[in-house]
C-alpha cells in the first residue's frame, strides 16, 4: 500500500480536527445559503417592482419568483460537473471555486441597474446571475456534507455532518437578518430605492472570510483511498466510467431515494421561509417586518435544533428522525396556516419555529443519510444529482405554486393540502429505504444501494459481498 493509501486508513479526525472541517464547511456553506437566499427574499419583498413592474402586486411577485425558480433549474447541472471533478480532483477544490462563483454572482446584483434604468435588460442581467447562483450552489452541497462525513468516523457521523445543513438556516437568519435591520432603520422609499443593494454588496466581505477559512482545510482521507485505487487500476490498465455514468448505472436507487427524501422537506422549508414573506405582507396586509423578524426567530432556532436532529439519528438512526420530521410536518402545515392567519406576531412566529423544528428532523439526519447512499468514487456525482434533482421538481415550484394557489383560491387550505402531500411523500420513500447508519463510508460495495439493514447489521452484510 503505498503512502496515499495510508494517509487514506488513517484514523478519522480528532475532536480538533474535524472540529476545523466543520468549521470551514458551516461558514462556506452559511455564506451560500445567505446569497441564494437573499435573492428569494428580495423576490418577495422588492424585486417585483423593481425589475417586473407594470403588473398587480401577486402577478410581479410570482415573476420574481419565475427567476428565483430558475436559480434552481441550474443547480443539477452545476450538481452534475462539481461532482464529475469533485469525484475525480477532490471535494476542497470544488468548494472553493463554487463560492468564488455564488459571491462574485451576489455582489453583482448589488450592482445593478433596475428596470426604470435600462428596461428589459434589467431583468435580464438579473436571471443571468442567479443562473450562476444555482450553479454554484448546485456543487456546493455535495461537496460541503461529503468533507465532513469523510473526515469524521462512523459513530457520530449524523452530528458533525449535521452542521454544514445548519448552514441554509443560518444563511437564511443572516438574510433575513440584515434584511429586516434595513427595514427597520430606512424608509420605504429609501428601501427601495438603494437599501436592498447593501446585503447583496455585503457578500463580497463575507466570501473572502469563507475563503481564508475553506482553503486551510485538509482534503478528505475517504476520497484520498479512493483516488489511489482509481490510480493503481489505471495504472494495470482498468478504465474506469465517468462518475455520473456509474451514478445512473449501479446507484440509480440512490439518486431516486435521495430525491423522495427531500421532497417534503424543500417543499415545506421553502413555503415557511419564502412564501410566508408574501402571504404575511400581501394576503394579510402586515408589515415587512413582521414576516422577517418571525422568520428571523424561527431560523434562529432552527439553527440549533438541526444538530441535536443529527446526533439523535446516530442513537436511533436515520430514518425514525427523518420519519418524525415527514410525519410531523404532514400534520403542521395545516395548523401553520391557521395560526399564521391570526395577525398575531407571537402566534405568526411560533407557527413558523414549530415548522422549521420539524423541518430540522428531516434535514439534520439528511447529509449523513443521502451520504451513506453512495460509494465514495461516485458519492459526489450522486449525492449532488439527487439533491439537486429534487430541488427542481420541489424547492423551486414551490413558492411558484403557492402564489399561483393563492392568487386562484384566496385561500390558505390548498397551500396546506400541497405541503402536507410532499411530507407524505417523503414518508413513503424514507419508510422504504434500508437504514444507513453506521456504514463505513471507505468500503466498495459492488451493488447498487449503499444502504444496510442497520448499523448492527452492517458488518455481516460486508462479509456478505
Amino acid at each position: 500500500m503505498n503512502d496515499t493509501q495510508t494517509a487514506g486508513k488513517a484514523e478519522p479526525a480528532r475532536s480538533g480536527g474535524i472540529g476545523r472541517i466543520v468549521a470551514a464547511s458551516l461558514i462556506g456553506t452559511t455564506i451560500e445559503w445567505y446569497d441564494f437566499f437573499l435573492y428569494g427574499s428580495a423576490a418577495a419583498l422588492v424585486f417585483n417592482t423593481l425589475f417586473f413592474p407594470n403588473s398587480d402586486p401577486l402577478v410581479g411577485t410570482l415573476i420574481a419568483f419565475v427567476t428565483y425558480a430558475i436559480g434552481f433549474a441550474a443547480r443539477p447541472l452545476g450538481g452534475v460537473v462539481f461532482g464529475h471533478f469533485g469525484d475525480k480532483i477532490g471535494r476542497k477544490k470544488l468548494l472553493v471555486i463554487s463560492l468564488l462563483m455564488m459571491g462574485g454572482a451576489t455582489f453583482a446584483m448589488g450592482l445593478l441597474p433596475t428596470y426604470a434604468s435600462i428596461g428589459v435588460g434589467a431583468p435580464v442581467l438579473l436571471t443571468l446571475l442567479r443562473l450562476i447562483q444555482g450553479f454554484a450552489l448546485g456543487g456546493e452541497w455535495g461537496g460541503a456534507v461529503l468533507l465532513v462525513s469523510e473526515h469524521g468516523g462512523d459513530k457520530h457521523r449524523g452530528f458533525w455532518a449535521s452542521w454544514p445543513q445548519s448552514g441554509a438556516p443560518g444563511g437564511n437568519l443572516l438574510a433575513t437578518g440584515v434584511l429586516a435591520l434595513l427595514a427597520a432603520v430606512q424608509s420605504e422609499e429609501a428601501f427601495q430605492s438603494w437599501g436592498w443593494r447593501i446585503p447583496f454588496l455585503l457578500s463580497g466581505v463575507l466570501v473572502m472570510i469563507g475563503l481564508w477559512i475553506r482553503v486551510s482545510v485538509s482534503e478528505s482521507p475517504v476520497f484520498l483511498e479512493a483516488q489511489a485505487r482509481a490510480e493503481a487500476a489505471a495504472a494495470q490498465g482498468v478504465e474506469e466510467k465517468p462518475p455520473v455514468v456509474e451514478v445512473f448505472r449501479k446507484n440509480w436507487r440512490g439518486v431516486i431515494g435521495a430525491i423522495g427524501t427531500r421532497f417534503g422537506e424543500n417543499i415545506s422549508y421553502y413555503v415557511l421561509t419564502s412564501f410566508v414573506l408574501v402571504y404575511v405582507t400581501t394576503h394579510l396586509e402586515l408589515s415587512k417586518s413582521t414576516a422577517l423578524n418571525a422568520v428571523l426567530i424561527g431560523s434562529a432556532i432552527h439553527f440549533v435544533t438541526i444538530p441535536l436532529w443529527g446526533a439523535l439519528s446516530d442513537r436511533i438512526g436515520r430514518r425514525p428522525v427523518t420519519l418524525i420530521g415527514s410525519v410531523g410536518m404532514a400534520g403542521w402545515a395545516f395548523a401553520f396556516f391557521g395560526l399564521v392567519d391570526s395577525k398575531s406576531f407571537g402566534v405568526i412566529t411560533l407557527a413558523v419555529t414549530v415548522g422549521l423544528v420539524l423541518h430540522g428532523a428531516m434535514y439534520g439526519p439528511q447529509a449523513a443519510f443521502i451520504s451513506e447512499m453512495f460509494d465514495t468514487k461516485v458519492r459526489y456525482s450522486g449525492a449532488s444529482m439527487g439533491s439537486q434533482l429534487a430541488s427542481i421538481i420541489a424547492g423551486a415550484l414551490a413558492p411558484i405554486i403557492a402564489v399561483e394557489l393563492l392568487k386562484d383560491f384566496d385561500s390558505s387550505t390548498p397551500i396546506a393540502m400541497y405541503v402536507s402531500a410532499a411530507a407524505v411523500v417523503t414518508t413513503i420513500t424514507v419508510a422504504i429505504l434500508k437504514e444507513t447508519r453506521g456504514r463505513d463510508l471507505s468500503e466498495v460495495r459492488t451493488g447498487g444501494s449503499a444502504a444496510v439493514p442497520d448499523a448492527s447489521a452492517a458488518t455481516a452484510g460486508r462479509a456478505s459481498q
